[in-house]
């Protein structure tokens, strides 16, 4: 590894980049994210390096047969790995209280129900146990998978898997097959959420399945539209224009003002949270205007006052939008991060496992003189996949195992992906959102129109935030500017050297789960970037290529792995750090947007190709640990447990006013989440009575309603941005 810092060689990079392709016309841009990652010496290492690790320390959920019922009429101890935080107020207590407020789960140490004679044995000091209702159908269910996966159906099988903590690759493992014979009393438990058994993951599966970009899918002329070419289907389902009119149906505007109004918030300063987002005129010259002239209009932008306004004499013509379609992205390993807004969300989460998102990636053209005019200017449609529950999640899992599967981009495959993103797209689909879309975000990420500005990622939502009160609550109406997931305002706080007190102070709050062993053991418990710190706007309201990444105050080689772990941990899922030093991505784009069709991308996807790893040194501490990325190997992987070996639980949920009866009981063992301030004390179960006693309670507080969970409905939280 050259010894430069990572920040020096992130400024070279960025003025290179400004440098060969400046900031108002790009055009055909070359690969800047490979050449810096070039620059640095990163070199791919083969995932067969990764150490093997003992199946039995690696498993974290089991299921077991009850001897007899709970008085609930659950069947099966479902056992969950739950260790104490760093600095946790219920070190050692025989109770957990996890999830959102409306919906707790208790979890009980099971080796606390050993001992009352609820179970049999304990599996380990480590394990918890809530109850469900687990049919061995499901069991039997997973082995016909796994017989399945075994004959080749979705390609060469592997018994190897790589073990992810988050998002780095640690260790390779053999995960026992799933015997339904031993799900019985006694029988220590089976592992229920995770193949034993996968197709190796190979570029085609990748291609197919996980982000899409190959020629016949996003230049597909009966689906989308191509601005440069003028081939394709104006209106096609996979087009720019078919997304915005949809998105904007019950917004009481036409889809053309929709588009306009959204375009509009660039020609303008404004402000989200308290941080000053500045204008991007630039907008108006290279996206307006050039659009509004093909839609056989005139554009005009007029200042007065100080305030830009744009006065257009036709529509925007949303079948002529530059906008070209780049990649269709599986991210159902997003519904991994499910967690409540506020309440008892601190290491552990129990919300309903939704199927992540669905994503759209257009780049901005500005065709001319025979030049396509392809930008850096991407622009992502993330939307939310309707439905939850085990049922709805595994559906979704298993037509994309159906895409990967087949032979190709045939007619068959198109018209099955078709079917999947139009249900996903169409309005109607989410009714309780803003006007009845499942968009979560619409994020933008340019250089292109910053007039000599830095790279900057915006964020747009159908929504209403409320930062004094906390709250987002969705909105019917136009795309509003909205704070960005997970970041730090960029404005207002140093990221780089030496480090900002206050972010400093924020990363020091972070409670870690040990044992921290890094960067195998790196789990901060409680990450969610608040919109207040410390009595100053914290969350930002946009992000900015020019940090690059956040650095701790005082942080060096030798300190404490809590500290390096919460500083990695907030750097790699600001925008900042995900999309540059922390993963070595220095273009800003996880793809390369100006690049021929099919786009490449980013090493932090691939692991710098299939069977690889991609070793980033820490980029504050690059001497003290090495975080390896292979993002679409973890998400091919989170696919299949899914699709094939995920074993679908009943529950029945307990009402909410247990938490309060408990109180009664004691101190509360809650972790609470940074919006709930509780009303009671909360603290350690040490009495083994006071167990007892809640588990009768349990009984009583049970609701009448039976709901299909994911096995590991309750688990570890995993932080990813998006």
């Amino acid at each position: 590894m050259n010894r430069r810092t990572y920040e020096g060689v992130a400024r070279a990079a960025l003025a290179a980049l400004i440098a060969m392709v400046g900031c108002n016309d790009p055009g055909d841009a070359p690969d800047h994210e490979s050449e810096a990652q070039g620059a640095i010496d990163i070199t791919p290492e083969p995932i067969s390096k990764l150490p093997i690790i003992d199946a039995t320390a690696n498993q974290r959920i089991l299921g077991e047969l009850l001897a007899r019922p709970t008085d609930g009429g659950e069947t099966t101890a479902v056992y969950v790995k739950l260790a104490d935080t760093d600095r946790s107020q219920l070190k050692g207590s025989l109770l957990r209280i996890v999830g959102p407020t409306d919906s707790p789960q208790l979890l009980f140490r099971a080796d606390a129900l050993a001992q009352l004679g609820v179970i049999g044995k304990s599996p380990g000091p480590d394990f918890f146990v809530t109850f469900a209702t687990l049919s061995p159908e499901q069991l039997t269910a997973i082995q016909r998978n796994e017989d399945q996966i075994a004959k080749g159906v979705f390609g060469k099988p592997t018994r190897e898997s790589i073990v992810f903590n988050n998002r780095t690759a640690v260790g390779r493992v053999n995960n026992p097959t799933i015997d339904p014979g031993i799900f019985r009393p006694g029988g220590g438990g089976v592992p229920i959420n995770a193949c034993a058994i996968r197709p190796t993951s190979t570029q085609k599966e990748w291609d197919q399945a996980l982000f899409i970009r190959d020629p016949a899918v996003v230049q597909d002329p009966a689906r989308t539209w191509d601005p440069c070419t003028g081939a394709g289907t104006p209106g096609g389902v996979w087009t720019f224009g078919h997304l915005m009119t949809e998105m904007s149906i019950g917004s009481g505007k036409t889809p053309s003002d929709f588009v306009r109004d959204w375009l509009s918030l660039w020609l303008n300063n404004y402000t989200v949270n308290g941080d000053v987002v500045a204008a991007r005129t630039q907008m108006f010259n290279q996206v307006i205007q050039p659009w509004e002239a093909a839609s056989g209009g005139v554009a005009t932008l007029v200042n007065v006052g100080g305030v830009n306004t744009l006065s257009l004499t036709a529509p925007l013509d949303l079948d002529r939008a530059p906008f070209l379609l780049e990649a269709i992205v599986n991210r159902i390993d997003l519904g991994d991060t499910a967690s409540g807004p506020a309440g008892y969300s601190g290491s552990t989460t129990s919300l309903p496992v939704t199927a992540g998102e669905l994503r759209f990636i257009f780049d901005v053209v500005q065709p001319q003189g025979g030049s396509c005019g392809k930008k850096l200017f991407t622009t992502i449609f993330e939307y939310g996949v309707p439905g939850a529950g085990c049922g709805a999640v595994v559906n979704w899992a298993r037509q994309w195992t159906g895409l990967a599967a087949m032979a190709g981009f045939t007619a068959a495959y198109g018209a099955q992906l078709q079917s999947m993103t139009e249900s996903v797209v169409v309005h109607g689909a989410a009714p309780s959102k803003g006007n009845q879309n499942a968009i979560n975000q619409v994020r933008t990420n340019e250089i292109a129109i910053g007039a000599g500005a830095p790279w900057e990622l915006r964020e747009f939502t159908l929504s209403d935030e409320n930062p004094a009160a906390g709250t987002d609550t969705p909105s019917s109406g136009g795309l509003r500017p909205h704070t960005t997931a997970l970041t730090i305002n960029d404005g207002a706080f140093n990221a780089l050297s030496p480090g900002d007190p206050t972010v400093t102070s924020f990363m020091s709050s972070l409670t870690v789960t040990p044992p921290l062993s890094l960067p195998n053991q790196c789990n901060v418990a409680n990450l969610q970037v608040p919109f207040l710190f410390a009595g100053q706007s914290f969350r930002a309201g946009n992000a900015l290529i020019g940090p690059g990444h956040w650095n701790m105050l005082g942080l060096t080689a030798g300190s404490s792995a809590a500290d390096l772990c919460r500083r990695h941990t907030v750097s790699l899922n600001t925008c900042h750090g995900c999309h540059h030093d922390d993963t070595a991505t220095f273009a800003f784009t996880q793809i390369s947007p100006t690049a021929p069709i099919p786009v490449p991308m980013s090493s932090f996807l691939t692991g710098g190709g299939v069977g690889s790893t991609f070793p980033v040194p820490d980029p504050q501490v690059p001497s003290a640990v090495t975080w390896r990325y292979a993002d679409l190997e973890r998400r091919w992987q989170r696919l299949f447990d899914i699709a094939s070996c995920t074993s679908c639980l009943t529950i029945r949920p307990i009402r909410p006013e247990i938490v309060q009866q408990i109180a009664r009981l004691g101190p509360v063992p809650i972790d609470p989440g940074p919006d709930f301030k509780p009303d009671f004390q909360v603290g350690p179960f040490t009495s083994l009575d006071a167990v007892k006693q809640v588990l009768d309670l349990r009984v009583k507080m049970l609701g009448d309603a039976l709901v299909s969970q994911p096995a590991d409905f309750v688990r570890t939280t995993q932080v990813f941005s998006h």
